[in-house]
């Protein structure tokens, strides 16, 4: 059995190496390859990545000669994997450490869910014992999507494998069979949203998401955006939200815009009361391009 592991890189430099090393340090019983697909990064990081894993035939690196964005770099990474023929393809946020037994776990789960994407349980990785995602659910009517368990405790209150409705980019196990059917992610995304979308693709196909709790990883939440609150964040939220509910929500999606706009519209009043005025720009400029359908990357909020 061959798995491929996916990270994209954007100036990665504090996250790459601990993140590899938690790879590299997996229990075994399949073959391992991890591909780490750098969008033109501007920090040391591959430089490091080149001497500190120039021997390991386990590591493949992939230089991009521009910021292509989240999806697209997975989707050279996913091109690869399938050339490797493997059977797993495994994507993975570089701003992560996976425990030992986590890969093999997912496989495990994976063997009993035939056909299904696998998710593991995240905790935050500066407090190992509170949840960051024990899988995710959708809303009936809006499709609004949230992490399960999200801020709490862990107490075993989400120890049981279930069916979910939604996977985070974050760590999602993938079969090669699966991506044949699926396709790849959405690259008019560029950034957030593109596993809500690939997520409800996969529910429109029938294709099951599991939620494998004895798989845990620990998350670096917002790392490799500077955290959620920035006019990044901001632009690429307004925009791509819109677009992956008018893909998916049929004659539900006036219900959704009503709710945007009143979701939008309150969190742009406590932005202006906070002073961040570059907020609300950053969201009426993603509703703008979002209306005249420009997607990928912004030239003015490029990452």
């Amino acid at each position: 059995m061959k798995l491929a592991v996916i990270l994209v890189n954007y100036n990665g430099e504090k996250y790459n190496t601990a993140c590899i090393d938690s790879i590299r340090a997996s229990e075994g019983g399949f073959e391992l390859k991890t591909f780490v697909v750098d969008n033109a990064s501007s920090d040391k990081s591959m430089e490091i990545l080149r001497k500190r894993y120039a021997e390991d035939k386990q590591v493949e690196l992939i230089m991009l000669d521009d910021n292509y964005g989240f999806s697209h770099a997975n989707n050279v990474g996913i091109e690869q994997a399938m050339a490797w023929r493997a059977d797993f393809i495994l994507l993975l946020n570089n701003d992560t450490e996976i425990a030992p037994d986590m890969l093999l776990r997912m496989l495990k789960c994976a063997q009993r869910h035939p056909d299904s994407v696998i998710v593991p349980k995240i905790y935050y990785s500066g407090d190992r014992r509170r949840i960051w995602s024990a899988g995710g659910s959708v809303s009936s009517v809006i499709k609004k999507v949230r992490h399960i368990g999200l801020d709490e405790t862990d107490e075993g209150q989400y120890d049981r494998e279930a069916k979910i409705g939604f996977a985070t980019g974050c760590c999602l196990l993938i079969p090669a069979p699966v991506i044949g059917k699926a396709g790849v992610l959405d690259e008019r995304f560029f950034l957030y949203y593109e596993d809500t979308e690939y997520s409800f693709r996969l529910c429109g196909l029938g294709i099951p998401i599991y939620y494998c709790p004895r798989a845990v990883m620990y998350h670096k939440v917002g790392a490799s955006t500077k955290g959620a609150d920035g006019p990044l964040c901001a632009y690429y939220i307004a925009r791509n939200w819109l677009l992956c509910n008018k893909m998916h929500l049929g004659r539900r999606y006036p219900i959704f815009l009503m709710y945007y706009a009143v979701n939008r519209t309150v969190c742009c009043l406590l932005w202006l009361l906070q002073g961040k005025g570059a907020l609300v720009c950053a969201t009426l400029r993603g509703i703008r391009d979002y209306r005249k359908g420009r997607f990928g990357r912004s030239a003015d909020y490029q990452g």
